[in-house]
């Protein structure tokens, strides 16, 4: 291979097809979804410091309404102000102490939290390049699913973000409930009947209603999901869909699936009526029946008022703010969390099996008399279990012929170029080629030097009036004199695309390769530059040119066009396709500018 994307094949007469190479199939992970206790399995011990370190939150819960109905109680209320001031004190000291062990459970989180983002991304990938093994997509123009994108780069985060979110707001109830309804015991046990069962009902109305919101954060994932994959698409293919004017059908397409995205979202948001109602009966109600209560509590039960102000102070700082975060966290990360870990680990579809050896090539594999291009029954696919890219292509290109290529994207066009050139080898049938070929890609490559070096680095031999020559044919003269010269300095960085192309093109134009394959090699250039670097290579002596097209201007120049267009795919002149090909038809209509030259 050229450092330019110039790819030199010195011979090619008598190598036979062989073998398509395989990617070595991903290691399997594991054969069941990914569930949160497998997540704390073998964190024992990071498990048992966060409960250590929360047992400081709850104690600060517990001091917080306690040592007011105290200082009330047993100080103010008695005319005892430093008594008063001592309890207060005493939960003031709660506070730095609780935020100390708060703290400390943050770190405790993230031992938890990031070995559960690292095995989802070691499972997305693996299971991203399993699909793409097996040819888990519809083709080999994009990866086998486009939505693994969205899966790595957004939803293990939603997940990691979720996973750590849920660890806090989990502990945080649970151990702030115990503080305050310990106090309350303390102070009064009747308390509980007041405020136990609306925090109860409230709870379980939204345990309840996780399952539906789940299953609607599924669908909001399945249409993100989706809206990722067409953008994909569209975006793999624009230049097509403009060349055979259809963005307004594809454009239709997206909106369906972005309406679909947005009926899910609202779907989903309109839900969170459950979480307020789930707060205002666990979180509101219990202080209406305990003000509601309160002579009854102050008269018949001995409640003193300390217990009664501890009781609201445990209601409104801390279990009405913990059961909000859980409620929020719950309804939020927690069904996203569910839904996530059972899509990103999913069971694996089972292994492909392997593909047979393909039987062995004959031994002579020259070209037919008077074909410079010979293609047999020609079937490729990227990967063992992957639809075909081409299937079973015949073709022969005559020696001296001009062949132009066009079709949408993913039908092949690219495929077909590197399997001419031999860069990629096919899953079944052969090519056949009579002589060398030299193929040129769209991304031209290069390099330090002189414009001599650059253009005679596949013909080592060739002397300053051959590059010279080289250089005109292809119409770079007027670069090469901008540069100095033949002996003029080359530094890329300082070219544009389509001035990097114009070398390119020079160096294949001096090669000895007599079978050129410029595979969008002219995108960079305007029309007329590109048709007089095909005319160049099509007047070439004893030069096949095949072109994979970048404007449908090329076909006309060509003595053939094969329009790859899967079972429909026709190889004939311009204006026999117009009547033969309705996509011929389509790509020369969409393209409006008069041909060059």
């Amino acid at each position: 291979m050229g450092p330019a994307g110039a790819v030199e094949e010195p011979s090619v007469e008598g190598k036979a097809a062989s073998r398509p190479r395989r990617a070595d199939a991903p290691a399997a992970s594991a054969s069941r979804p990914l569930r949160l206790r497998d997540a704390l399995r073998g964190q024992a011990r990071v498990v048992g410091v966060l409960l250590a370190w929360s047992v400081l939150e709850a104690g600060q819960t517990f001091l917080l309404g306690y040592a007011l109905a105290r200082a009330m109680d047993d100080g103010f209320l008695r005319g005892r102000q430093g008594t008063g001031l001592w309890w207060l004190g005493l939960a003031a000291v709660g506070v730095p102490v609780g935020a100390y062990g708060t703290g400390r459970v943050f770190r405790g989180v993230a031992a938890l939290v990031e070995p559960l983002r690292d095995r989802l991304v070691r499972r997305v990938v693996r299971r991203g390049l399993g699909d793409a093994v097996r040819g888990g997509g519809s083709g080999a123009a994009r990866p086998a699913d486009s939505a693994v994108v969205s899966r790595l780069t957004h939803q293990v985060e939603i997940a990691r973000d979720a996973f750590g979110g849920l660890v806090m707001v989990l502990r945080s109830f649970v151990f702030t409930a115990a503080g305050a309804l310990a106090g309350m015991i303390a102070l009064a046990p009747v308390l509980l009947l007041v405020v136990l069962p609306p925090l109860a009902a409230g709870v379980g109305l939204f345990v309840a209603a996780l399952r539906p919101l789940a299953r609607r954060q599924d669908r909001f994932l399945s249409a993100d999901e989706a809206v990722a994959e067409e953008c994909g698409e569209l975006a793999a293919g624009l230049r097509d869909i403009t060349a055979c004017g259809a963005r307004e059908p594809m454009a239709a397409r997206a909106d369906v699936r972005i309406e679909a995205a947005q009926r899910a979202a609202r779907s989903l948001a309109r839900f969170g009526v459950v979480r307020t109602a789930a707060l205002a009966i666990g979180g509101q109600l219990p202080l209406v029946l305990l003000l509601l209560t309160a002579p009854w509590l102050l008269s018949s039960h001995r409640v003193t008022p300390g217990a009664l102000l501890g009781a609201f102070a445990y209601l409104t700082q801390s279990l009405q703010p913990a059961l909000q975060n859980l409620l929020h966290t719950l309804g939020a990360a927690g069904t996203r969390l569910g839904v996530i870990l059972a899509r990103l680990t999913a069971p694996e579809p089972p292994e492909a099996p392997e593909l047979p050896e393909p039987p062995a090539p004959p031994a002579v594999t020259a070209t037919e008399p008077g074909l410079a291009l010979q293609l047999r029954r020609l079937t490729f696919a990227y990967g063992p279990g992957a639809e075909p890219v081409l299937r079973d292509l015949d073709l022969g290109v005559a020696q001296g012929e001009h062949l132009a290529v066009v079709g949408p994207s993913g039908t092949g066009k690219s495929t077909l170029a590197g399997l001419v050139a031999g860069l990629l080898r096919p899953a079944a049938g052969e090519v056949r080629r009579n002589g060398e070929v030299v193929l040129v890609p769209q991304e031209a490559y290069v390099f330090r030097g002189t414009v001599a070096e650059n253009v005679g680095y596949l013909r080592p031999e060739a002397g300053p009036d051959d590059v010279l020559a080289a250089v005109a044919a292809v119409g770079a003269d007027a670069l090469v004199a901008a540069l100095g010269g033949p002996e003029g300095a080359v530094d890329p960085a300082e070219l544009s695309a389509g001035e990097r192309q114009l070398l390119a093109l020079a160096r294949t134009y001096a090669a000895r390769g007599r079978i050129v394959v410029l595979d969008e090699a002219t995108c960079h250039l305007d029309a007329a530059a590109e048709a007089r670097a095909e005319r160049a290579f099509a007047a070439r002596p004893a030069t096949t040119l095949l072109v994979v097209a970048h404007r449908i201007s090329s076909a006309r120049r060509a003595d053939r066009t094969l329009v790859l267009d899967g079972p429909r795919t026709v190889c004939a002149p311009h204006d026999t396709l117009l009547a033969a090909s309705p996509l011929y038809r389509d790509l020369t209509a969409a393209w409006s500018p008069a041909p060059a030259g």
